[in-house]
This record gives structure tokens, C-alpha cells and sequence, in this order.
């Protein structure tokens, strides 16, 4: 079950790319948060998504705004993925406990073995102000991000 808007996201620490980690209570009270889960690194879709938010990612990132993308890669596969593609962004690991980040989201695919494409763009104080979850195949669009912030 997807979290409600209102509810407060669950909090979590998983390792970044470099081996860092990263807690989303890190950010309460001092920026919004973007969650942004995706399947696997290095796949069309996802590649596509990742590298759209590097490209939005200065009016996505900013003195108040974080954006956190999350897969089940390694965060190994993530180094390589982030420096290929040239993001400047935490790609965060939720590979072990396989997917534990993703379940509490609701957005964890128990027969593919990876999250959804699921995004909460959470508030300072910790709630859940607006989610999209697509399907595997289906992109999301950065532009309702963007929205979602301004709405905040």
C-alpha cells in the first residue's frame, strides 16, 4: 500500500553512491524532499528519468529543495551509473535489506525483485505532500515535480 498524502514518510538511511550515508530525517526542518524510486540503473526508462532530472536539476535542487533517487542497484553500480551519466544528485542504494525502503513506500514489485516508479515530493516537516506511482514501463514527467514544489 502506497503512503497517503498528509502521512508522514517514513524515514530511512541508505548509502549513496560514494559509499555515504543518507538519512531523510537528515533534512526535516531545513529542505522538502523529492523521493524519487526507480527500478534499475542502466535501463532505458530509468536512464531517461535520471538523466531528465539532472537537467532540471536547478530549479529541483536547491537551498530548499533535496532531490533523492532511490533503486535496488548496489551502490557500486550506482558510482559507475551516476558517473556515466554525469548526475550530481544522491542515487541512493536500497539493495540490502533487498528493497526494505521501497516496501515501506509501497512501491516495492515483489515479483520483479525492484521498486516501481513511485516519487513523493515530502515537506520540511516530514509529510507526504503529493505522490505519482507509474507502472515499470511508464516514464514520469519531471514538469509535475516542479508543480508539486510550487505548490508547497
Amino acid at each position: 500500500m502506497t503512503i497517503e498524502i498528509g502521512a508522514q514518510a517514513p524515514d530511512f538511511e541508505l548509502k549513496n553512491q560514494h559509499g555515504e550515508s543518507v538519512k531523510l530525517s537528515d533534512f526535516r526542518g531545513e529542505k522538502n524532499v523529492v523521493l524519487v524510486f526507480y527500478p534499475f540503473a542502466f535501463t532505458g526508462v530509468c536512464t531517461g528519468e535520471v538523466c531528465e532530472i539532472q537537467k532540471e536539476l536547478p530549479r529541483l535542487q536547491n537551498d530548499e529543495v533535496q532531490v533523492l533517487a532511490v533503486s535496488n542497484d548496489s551502490p557500486f553500480s550506482l558510482r559507475v551509473f551516476g558517473d556515466q551519466e554525469g548526475l550530481e544528485y544522491p542515487l541512493l542504494s536500497d539493495f540490502w535489506p533487498h528493497g526494505e525502503v521501497s516496501r515501506a513506500y509501497g512501491v516495492f514489485n515483489e515479483e520483479k525483485g525492484c521498486a516501481v516508479r513511485g516519487t513523493f515530493v515530502i515537506d520540511k516537516e516530514g509529510a507526504v505532500r503529493w505522490s505519482i506511482v507509474n507502472g515499470l514501463p511508464d516514464a514520469r514527467d519531471t514538469q509535475e515535480y516542479l508543480a508539486a514544489l510550487g505548490a508547497l
